[in-house]
């Protein structure tokens, strides 16, 4: 990118000095012609108004010459005077040949370029003239005596300034492109040099150097950088998602196989054991359908319809009860009527699931469920409060964030995997909701809190 930036400004720094010096050298060249037309005219004018005319009509230049070149032969410098018949030349304009010159109207001007003519040495060169029509009154008649004067300069004196100006302008030009750029290199260097970063940044976290970009860029590329990142916790939360979906499914199925276990050791006749099988198989099938689509999509989905929460935390209590039916627990509900979870029903089946098996695992003989209306705004559904308390031991303060990480448990004798909280509010965060853990006013144990926001 650096060398196409640079040939790109190269070349168009070439071409500008290149046009900047053809207008230069043009211009030049009007006004040394500009300032080459004045000169002229003005020998012309003075030999008009000192030279003089003899009674027979011949032409007396002045006593002293214009300009001494004219006296010159072969200088360059010429003057001639152009009469009915005859005509005059100066001394400079003996020996070349010079273009013959009409007579012309009085006041009447005419500038030529480069007319040809041989010098003095027989070499053929060319010449700028000027004319000028004139005439000359006299005393003794009434008629006036018509000439025209030419003032002639060859192109030696013109070539050699403008050659002299075009090396220096070149010259000056070249250096001046140099400069510019070895200036344009380093600039366009020191402007690239925040991507050439970015690229070295990105490079390092190809190779696992670094684990994201910095945010120590220009402000044009932080959208670049900031993509990046993104891109990057996004892979990385993937993976994590994936790698946890195992866990959270063998979670989820601990529950139902526990079921299963439980009411086969049992003696129970073929067809209740015939449907608790049937019942719990399409709830492992459902758990298995949930986590794969939940490992498929990030967050939820918006709109969804509402659910009723009663009859799937009834189901659970039940499956619940038959495992702990040796401690006796009593779950009671506290579920305002009308009350719905806008939501994925695998959503709420995780998120009461984990709440419950918790408070039953924990209770000494109680467990309330409580599901109430949460935070209101206006044009939009209300939240969702949705608490689990229990009587048993509660959870210390300063064990409540060690028992929401992932894989930790709060009583390492107690058999379980330390995943269903770490569950709960990966799935209550996808709702922008908060999982607060709190001491049970009511019960004394420990209490679940979840609340989500309205609208969602």
């Amino acid at each position: 990118m650096q060398a196409r930036q640079l040939l790109a400004a190269s070349l168009g720094l070439l071409a500008f000095l290149a046009l900047a010096g053809y207008a230069l050298d043009r211009a030049f060249l009007d006004t040394a012609e500009s300032n080459l037309y004045q000169r002229l005219k003005s020998y012309a004018l003075a030999y008009t108004g000192k030279g003089e005319f003899a009674r027979n009509g011949e032409f007396i230049p002045p006593y002293d010459a214009v300009d001494p070149r004219f006296d010159m032969p072969g200088s360059g410098l010429y003057a001639e005077v152009v009469l009915d018949g005859s005509h005059w030349d100066s001394a400079s304009a003996v020996g070349p040949e010079l273009p013959p010159g009409d007579m012309l109207e009085a006041g009447e001007e005419r500038f030529d370029r480069k007319l040809p003519v041989t010098e003095l040495d027989g070499s053929i060169g060319e010449v700028y003239r000027y004319g000028y029509g004139v005439i000359h009154e006299t005393g003794d008649t009434g008629e006036g005596i018509r000439y025209t004067i030419y003032i002639l300069e060859n192109t030696t004196q013109l070539r050699r300034q403008v050659a002299v100006f075009r090396e220096a302008l070149w010259r000056y030009l070249g250096g001046a492109g140099l400069i510019l750029l070895l200036l344009q290199g380093l600039i366009l260097r020191w402007s690239l040099r925040p991507l050439k970063r970015v690229v070295d940044e990105l490079k390092r976290v190809q190779r696992g150097l670094l684990s994201r970009m910095s945010g120590r860029h220009p402000r044009e590329l932080e959208p670049l950088t900031e993509s990046i990142n993104a891109f990057i916790e996004s892979e990385r939360e993937n993976l994590e998602r994936q790698r946890n979906t195992m866990a959270d499914l063998a979670h989820s199925l601990k529950t139902p196989l526990a079921v299963l276990r439980a009411r086969s050791a049992e003696h129970v006749p073929a067809e209740e054991l015939r449907e608790e099988v049937d019942l719990q198989v399409r709830r492992m099938s459902d758990l298995v359908s949930y986590q794969l689509g939940r490992a498929a999509r990030s967050g939820h989905m918006l709109f969804a319809a509402p659910v009723e929460i009663e009859p799937y935390a009834d189901q659970i209590v039940r499956s619940l009860e038959k495992i702990y039916a040796s401690k006796g627990v009593l779950c009671e509900f506290e579920i305002e009527p009308g009350i719905a979870f806008h939501g994925e029903p695998g959503d709420l089946q995780e998120v009461l699931g984990n709440l419950l098996e918790n408070a039953f695992k924990w209770a000494g003989s109680r467990v309330l469920l409580t599901v109430k209306p949460g935070e209101v705004a206006p044009n939009r559904r209300p939240g969702l409060l949705l608490a689990v308390d229990d009587d048993g031991p509660g959870i210390p303060v300063d064990k409540i964030e060690r028992v929401l990480q992932r894989g930790v448990r709060g009583d390492e004798r107690v058999q379980g995997h330390g995943i269903g909280l770490a569950t709960v509010q990966d799935v209550v965060r996808s709702y922008r909701g908060t999982l607060d853990v709190l001491r049970s006013e009511e019960l004394g144990g420990a209490r679940f809190e979840v609340r989500l926001p309205p609208g969602l």
